[in-house]
C-alpha cells in the first residue's frame, strides 16, 4: 500500500511539473504596462502590435493574457487593415495613477469567452419577400437605394454598433448620417432589433424597450459624428436624402472588421462620389467602439482632394435651444458640446459632443437652412489629401445616467474623458523565451 502511495505521489509530481513546464513554454513574452499619468484609468484600452510578438501561426492562435497575480485580462485579436490577418492584440484594463502592471502572454488552442461589452448588428434582405439575414458586410450601388428598388433592404437602415453604455447606427441606405440609441442596461441589445417575427424589416426601435430605444431626431443633418465636405463653407452631402432614388456615390462598401468582447471595428468605403462638379475616387471611414465610453471613435480620410476643401464633422442641431459650447483648454483636443431636451418630442435630456484634434480644428460653423445638409453644427477641419482625421462622438442620455440631466455633470464627464483619452499606456516588452 505504501509503494502505491509513493508511486501515486510521483505521478502527481511529474504531472504538476509538466503543467508548469508547458505553461512556461506557452507564455513566451512578458510585458510591462505603465500608466504615466496621475489619474485613474478605467476600462483603458491597450494595443500590442503584432510586430512586437514572434508569432508562429502553425501553433495555437488565441491569446491568453494574465497579470502577475494570475488575473485574466479580457483581450482579442483584431484585423485593423482588413487583409484577413490580425494586426494587434487589444485588451482593456483598469490602472491606478502611475501604476505599472506586468502581464504575461500565452497562446492557447481555444478562444476564451469574456463578458461581451461591444457588438455590431447588420442584416439585409435581398428581396422584399425574403427574410433578413445577418451579414458581415455589403456593397450598395448607386441605383440600389430603397426608393428605386421599392423597399428598405437593411435592418435598422444600416449597421448599428454599441458598448455597455450607448449605441449608434449608420444610415447605409444612401443617407450616410449617424443616429443615437439610448441604453438603459449594460447588456448588448437583441440582434433582432429592427426585424419583426416574420424576419421583415420593421421600425420597432422607436418604442421603449427594456434595453432602450432610438432617441435622436436626425432629419437632414449628418447626425452625431457624421461628416461632410466643405467648399467655400458650403457643404456637399456624402450621399443623398431619403426622397432620392439614385445615389451620388457610385459604390458604397461596408465591412465588419472585428466584433469582439472589448472592441468592435467597422469600415466604410465610398467610391466615385460626385460633389462640387468633381469626382472623388475614394472616401474612407473606420468606426471603433470600446467599453465604458458614451461614444465611438471615427477615422475619416478623402482621396482626390484639390486643396480648396475642408472635411467638416457634424453635430445634429434640431431640438437644441441652448446653443453650443466650445471647450478648448486641453492641450490636444477641442470639445464642442450641446445639452438640451433633444429627444424626438423634446421628452429627454441628451448631451452630445464632438472631441476633435486641436491641431486640425479650425472653427465651428452652422449648416445652411436649406439644401441636403441642414440642422447641423459643423466643425471645420484642416484637411490634407489622404491624411486621416480622428475624432470622438459622444451621446449621453438622462435615462442611462440621471446625472446627465445637468449640463455641468455632462461637461465634467467630457473633461474626465478627454483627460483619459490624452493618456497612452506605455507597453514595454520584458522577456521572450
Amino acid at each position: 500500500m505504501k509503494k502505491v502511495q509513493v508511486l501515486f505521489l510521483a505521478v502527481i509530481t511529474i504531472a504538476f511539473q509538466s503543467c508548469q513546464t508547458s505553461e512556461k513554454e506557452n507564455t513566451g513574452i512578458t510585458f510591462l504596462l505603465s500608466n504615466p499619468s496621475t489619474i485613474e484609468l478605467v476600462d483603458k484600452g491597450v494595443k500590442i502590435a503584432r510586430t512586437e510578438i514572434d508569432f508562429d501561426s502553425s501553433k495555437a492562435v488565441y491569446p491568453l493574457i494574465k497579470t502577475a497575480s494570475g488575473e485574466i485580462i479580457p483581450s482579442q485579436l483584431d484585423d485593423i487593415d482588413g487583409d484577413g490577418e490580425w494586426d494587434e492584440i487589444f485588451l482593456v484594463w483598469n490602472f491606478a495613477p502611475n501604476e505599472e502592471i506586468e502581464i504575461s502572454l500565452a497562446w492557447v488552442e481555444e478562444a476564451r469567452e469574456y463578458e461581451k461589452r461591444t457588438a455590431v448588428r447588420f442584416g439585409k434582405r435581398d428581396a422584399i419577400d425574403q427574410a433578413v439575414t445577418s451579414r458581415k458586410g455589403d456593397v450598395l450601388l448607386a441605383d440600389e437605394l430603397p426608393r428605386s428598388i421599392g423597399y428598405q433592404p437593411y435592418q435598422t437602415d444600416g449597421p448599428s454598433w454599441e458598448n455597455d453604455k450607448v449605441g449608434f447606427r449608420h444610415y447605409f441606405d444612401g443617407r450616410n448620417s449617424k443616429d443615437l440609441f439610448g441604453k438603459k442596461t449594460s447588456a448588448m441589445s437583441p440582434k433582432d432589433v429592427g426585424v419583426n417575427s416574420k424576419g421583415e424589416v420593421e421600425d420597432n426601435y422607436h418604442t421603449m424597450e427594456d434595453w432602450g430605444r432610438d432617441i435622436l431626431a436626425v432629419g437632414n443633418s449628418v447626425g452625431l459624428g457624421g461628416f461632410t465636405l466643405l467648399k467655400d463653407d458650403k457643404p456637399a452631402r456624402l450621399g443623398v436624402l431619403v426622397t432620392d432614388s439614385v445615389n451620388n456615390i457610385e459604390k458604397s462598401t461596408f465591412k465588419i472588421l472585428s466584433e469582439g468582447s472589448v472592441r468592435s471595428i467597422i469600415h466604410f468605403e465610398y467610391n466615385n462620389w460626385d460633389a462640387f462638379d468633381r469626382k472623388y475616387p475614394k472616401v474612407e471611414e473606420k468606426v471603433s467602439i470600446v467599453p465604458g465610453m458614451y461614444g465611438f471613435k471615427n477615422e475619416v480620410k478623402f482621396d482626390g482632394l484639390q486643396g480648396d476643401e475642408h472635411i467638416a464633422i457634424g453635430l445634429v442641431n434640431i431640438h437644441n435651444d441652448k446653443g453650443i459650447k466650445q471647450i478648448d483648454d486641453f492641450e490636444d483636443w477641442v470639445v464642442l458640446m450641446t445639452h438640451d431636451a433633444q429627444g424626438y418630442e423634446k421628452e429627454w435630456i441628451i448631451g452630445m459632443a464632438l472631441i476633435l484634434p486641436k491641431a486640425q480644428f479650425i472653427e465651428m460653423i452652422e449648416a445652411p437652412q436649406e439644401g441636403n445638409v441642414t440642422d447641423s453644427y459643423l466643425a471645420k477641419m484642416k484637411t490634407v489629401n489622404n491624411e486621416p482625421i480622428e475624432y470622438y462622438a459622444i451621446g449621453a442620455w438622462e435615462l442611462s445616467d440621471e446625472g446627465f440631466r445637468e449640463a455641468a455633470y455632462f461637461e465634467q464627464y467630457l473633461r474626465d474623458l478627454v483627460s483619459e483619452i490624452q493618456v497612452d499606456i506605455q507597453v514595454n516588452k520584458i522577456t521572450q523565451e
